[in-house]
């Protein structure tokens, strides 16, 4: 039995962006407190918490969460709230305060604004909107991409890397992390020194075969950017029912350094050894597990097969 679907629980990482999280969440919380927002309010003190908090939630009935963290507290919190929400009659309903360090899934619908000319101003607009879209109860219906691996199933929201952008997420995460998006800028060019270009067997849809061909890497995605700014696929839309798979090929370090700034508009995928297309199903063929970044928490595992949840999650936006 659910409890009433305007009663949210906030689970709360203070760790989130190197801790600035826990700093700002108090007054942010008042002020939808004041503004009429009920909730009930958790604050979690170890990784893998935010997992525990949800499921436990979600079987106790609740069916809105509100996420105050980063893309890496919002996957934990998915990964509690499904599989069980699978299939079941009433969404889930997730409201993302971007207080953590990426916050690279919100930034999706900052660029729908940008476009249409309404002025964004990044985190602090994407706080703003939130904010409206909870008082308001404005929220859009968005995929969740589920990966099924050898130990069991993993959900996200955003995307998920293999090589390059993994490798760059391992290096950041252990080293740059408190820097924020300039932490994920030094990644990039601690790894460009020791570059590896490496084959991840893929069956996309309906191909005849597997495609081995030795590559920089291969992304699938939900939302466009990744590591705050990277515009990774600049055409993946989290409506569309759709994943975004990027693959680039095995490009030299010199080619790579030039090409850099395309990472960050999105002007990379015209280049000569880059390809996309939009699909339902990914197979694997891995011997073994693999450093795989996924919304910015970076497991070894040996993934099987992706697809697609269309419109598995309501989104307040």
């Amino acid at each position: 039995m659910s409890r009433d679907r305007e009663r949210f629980l906030a689970i709360i990482n203070p760790a989130a962006g190197g801790g600035r999280c826990g700093k700002r969440a108090k007054p942010v919380l008042a002020e939808l407190r004041a503004s009429g927002l009920p909730m009930d309010v958790v604050w979690t003190r170890r990784p893998g918490e935010a997992t525990l908090r949800a499921r436990a939630a979600y079987r106790e009935g609740y069916r809105s969460f509100l996420i105050v963290g980063g893309d890496g507290t919002t996957f934990e919190v998915l990964n509690g709230v499904f599989p069980e929400a699978e299939g079941e009659p009433e969404r889930p309903r997730l409201a993302l305060l971007p207080l953590g360090t990426g916050n690279s899934f919100l930034r999706d619908f900052l660029v729908e604004e940008v476009a249409s000319g309404t002025p964004s101003g990044d985190a602090e607009a994407a706080l703003q909107r939130v904010r409206e879209a909870l008082r308001q109860g404005r929220a859009r219906a968005c995929d969740v991409l589920r990966l099924v691996h050898r130990e069991g199933v993993l959900y996200f929201l955003n995307l998920l890397s293999v090589g390059f952008p993994a490798d760059v997420a391992a290096v950041t995460n252990r080293w740059f992390k408190p820097l924020g998006e300039a932490g994920y800028l030094l990644g990039v060019f601690a790894c460009l020194v020791r570059l590896k270009r490496r084959a991840f067997p893929v069956r996309v849809e309906d191909a005849p075969e597997m495609d081995a061909r030795r590559c920089l890497f291969l992304t699938f995605s939900n939302s466009k950017f990744t590591g705050g700014r990277m515009l990774i696929a600049p055409h993946a839309d989290p409506c569309d029912g759709l994943i975004e798979y990027v693959r680039w090929g095995p490009i030299g370090r010199i080619g790579l350094l030039r090409q850099l700034p395309g990472l960050f508009d999105g002007s990379h995928i015209a280049h000569p050894l880059c390809e996309r297309r939009a699909v339902r199903r990914i197979e694997f063929s891995l011997e073994g597990p693999v450093p795989v970044m996924v919304d910015g928490e970076v497991l070894h595992v040996q993934c099987q097969r992706l697809d697609v949840l269309p419109a598995a999650i309501e989104v307040m936006i």
